[in-house]
């Protein structure tokens, strides 16, 4: 398992990607899996389960995780060691799209402690995250568990020049 954050520089000009800082995985699928850390939206968590009302009290909202597979809902979650339907996404840190699992830790006294909800992730073709690295659009950083939670250098989402996501 390899986990590496990818931060994007000025060359990048696709709206999904400018001024992001992506948690790239290589242990979910045969090419690169990532999510976008540092892109809140302006929808609540309780959107996803409207019927929880204890959810309506939380002031945390959902990250954009990725263009791809915009309706899916990811997440990455403090844990030792992994429990059923997640796996490993750094030491520390685990995820998974596992809806059964997010009502479990949604259910928790403090739900969002340790606990980042996206809406879709990001994902590369073969070779291509390699070409968009060799031709200077991104830069590699340690990925760490703090730097995923704390959220140092956030950019909304949408941004003014991106287009919305659909919901």
């Amino acid at each position: 398992m390899t986990a590496i954050l990818l931060v994007a520089q000025g060359e990048i000009q696709d709206p999904y990607f400018a001024d992001s800082v992506v948690l790239v995985m290589n242990n979910l699928g045969s090419a690169p899996v990532g999510i976008v850390i540092n892109r809140p939206t302006k929808l609540p968590v309780s959107r996803l389960f409207p019927d929880l009302k204890r959810l309506v009290q939380l002031p945390d909202k959902l990250y954009f995780g990725g263009p791809v597979e915009i309706g899916s809902v990811w997440f990455l979650f403090r844990a030792a060691t992994p429990p059923k339907h997640a796996i490993q996404a750094l030491e520390g840190i685990c995820i998974s799209a596992d809806r059964e699992l997010l009502l479990k830790l949604l259910g928790r006294d403090k739900p969002m402690e340790g606990l980042r909800i996206f809406i879709g992730h990001s994902g590369w073709a073969p070779g291509q995250l390699e070409a968009e690295i060799a031709s200077g659009a991104w830069t590699l950083e340690h990925a760490d568990p703090e730097t995923i939670f704390k959220g140092k250098t956030e950019h909304p989402w949408p941004s003014p020049t991106a287009p919305k996501p659909s919901t």
